[in-house]
């Protein structure tokens, strides 16, 4: 485009080309265009022809922006989609785990309350126990020992069942406690999934 208005430019300088006001009865004057005039003109053409040019350079260079703008976009919404397609599957996946997580609670809050009851047990025991030994010491001591060997003997059955209860009720508070806090730290974990 640049170079046909660039020819018609030479061609208009060359004098080729003539200007003229028509007349009425449709013939073209014989008078000539100035060269002052053509030059003008083409002055005039060639301004224009230059602005048409940096109008084309400069929104060539602003497509060209653009484009690598889009592209990088594009790269953007593709991560995006990647991370949602990933959060979608993490939160498939935590709605899975909370009904075990949920349901091992349970089981947890189940066993520790059976241990519960259990060391309920063994203390009243315990208690029934010392108070046998305190009645069969009062006993022992009321009457005259048959046998003064056989007394230590049971003495000691007594107090080794006695330890025996004491380590077992240690051993089950414990064990009771761990449970607890691992209750407790289930519980959290499916709290801060909910």
């Amino acid at each position: 485009m640049i170079r046909s208005i660039f020819l018609l430019c030479v061609a208009g300088s060359l004098g080729a080309v003539h200007a003229g006001p028509i007349r009425k009865n449709g013939k073209i004057e014989d008078k000539a265009a100035s060269q002052e005039e053509v030059n003008v003109l083409m002055f005039g053409v060639i301004q224009l022809s230059e602005s048409l040019n940096h109008v084309y350079e400069s929104m060539e260079g602003k497509i060209g922006k653009i484009r690598q703008t889009l592209k990088r976009h594009e790269g953007t919404l593709l991560k995006l989609g990647k991370q949602a397609e990933q959060a979608a599957e993490v939160e498939k996946q935590i709605k899975e785990v909370i009904p075990l997580l949920k349901a091992q609670v349970a089981t947890q809050q189940a066993q520790t309350q059976m241990m519960k009851d259990r060391l309920n047990g063994i203390e009243k025991d315990e208690v029934q126990l010392k108070t046998k030994v305190k009645t069969l010491e009062m006993s022992l001591n009321n009457f005259v020992p048959t046998s003064l060997k056989e007394l230590q003997e049971r003495a000691e059955e007594h107090s080794d069942v006695l330890q025996g209860l004491l380590l077992l009720t240690q051993f089950q508070k414990e064990n009771i406690e761990t449970q607890n806090e691992e209750l407790s730290k289930l519980q959290m974990m499916s709290e801060a999934m909910a």
